[in-house]
């Protein structure tokens, strides 16, 4: 089931790219490492790489949360590598801060629409450490409603589909 959540939040995820590019390419899942996949997909001349993974819990359950899940991309074409970002199913409050949590240290992230990205790109590759030496993760944001939530990521196998990534080209 897991796996299945995985897959349907890759496809959501390229279907949101499909909008900006009319002929957005399905992703190939390279391979499950426990709570993280690893995939790819062409984006003109270069390969996007990224693992991803869902929240093994959802807070408030009394909620809609959409499909909510986390991502680290590897974009060598732009030049880009190892960038988390935070994915949620519905619009988050603007100007409020989504905050990820790994074995006691916080980390902040930006927010625009349904998405979060470290707010110190700087900070970007102490996250991506904490998650390959930590268990678990929390991801606390806001919806637009004001609705304060909580999500809950097993950190078990994202050291191994990073590394499958990390020659992505």
């Amino acid at each position: 089931m897991f796996v299945r959540q995985i897959a349907i939040a890759s496809t959501l995820l390229l279907a949101s790219a499909a909008f900006a590019s009319a002929q957005a390419p399905a992703p190939t899942r390279i391979e499950q490492f426990k709570n993280w996949g690893a995939y790819s997909y062409k984006s003109g001349n270069s390969t996007v790489c990224y693992v991803l993974s869902v929240p093994t819990t959802k807070e408030p359950a009394s909620v809609d949360h959409g499909d909510v899940f986390f991502i680290i991309s590897q974009r060598p074409g732009q030049n880009i590598s190892y960038e988390p970002q935070a994915m949620m199913g519905y619009t988050l409050k603007a100007d409020s801060k989504v905050n990820v949590t790994i074995d006691k240290k916080n980390f902040v992230m930006f927010v625009k629409d349904k998405a979060a990205w470290v707010e110190n790109a700087a900070e970007e590759p102490a996250l991506v450490a904490a998650m390959k030496t930590g268990s678990s993760m929390t991801v606390k944001a806001t919806s637009l409603r004001g609705t304060a939530t909580n999500y809950s990521y097993s950190l078990a196998g994202i050291s191994q589909a990073l590394k499958k990534i990390e020659t992505c080209k």
